[in-house]
């Protein structure tokens, strides 16, 4: 399986928290990281986007069709980011676009198996793989970038 985070990129500041949008810097780490995923992301990738505007205008920068999914909204805890991705079990790609402090939490939790609070810069990504390697599962970090990188 491959999980890959993307925090939501530059957000205006403001209430009500959902409604938030991206700032103009927003948009272009939006763009910028969408066009460096269009390259390297497999085509059957599985796509689930929080419901808060800012993470639906960044997931829509790749022009691929997502899934909206309320339980990664902003708040949520990290094991309900890792049961929407069905980390371990799903055979596919799984990208998830939502939201700090949970994307950072999946991050610690699975390069420690504890419940860390990493920090995730806005807009960037985070590319996790899972396999067996003599009868041992392994979570293998593949990639972190963030926009300015790119």
């Amino acid at each position: 399986m491959q999980l890959i985070l993307w925090r939501h990129a530059e957000a205006e500041e403001g209430v009500p928290d959902m409604a938030r949008a991206l700032t103009k810097k927003g948009q272009k780490q939006a763009g910028d990281m969408a066009t460096f995923l269009r390259g390297h992301l497999p085509p059957d990738t599985h796509i689930l986007v929080s419901p808060a505007k800012r993470t639906q205008q960044t997931a829509q920068a790749l022009n691929r069709p997502f899934m909206t999914d309320p339980d990664i909204a902003p708040g949520c805890s990290p094991q309900a980011v890792l049961q929407a991705a069905n980390w371990p079990n799903e055979d596919d790609c799984v990208l998830i676009v939502g939201h700090q402090p949970a994307l950072g939490a999946v991050a610690g939790l699975l390069m420690t198996g504890q419940l860390q609070y990493w920090s995730i810069k806005k807009g960037a990504v985070w590319w996790f793989s899972r396999r067996e390697r003599d009868g041992d599962a392994q979570t293998i970090l593949r990639l972190t970038i963030s926009p300015d990188f790119l």
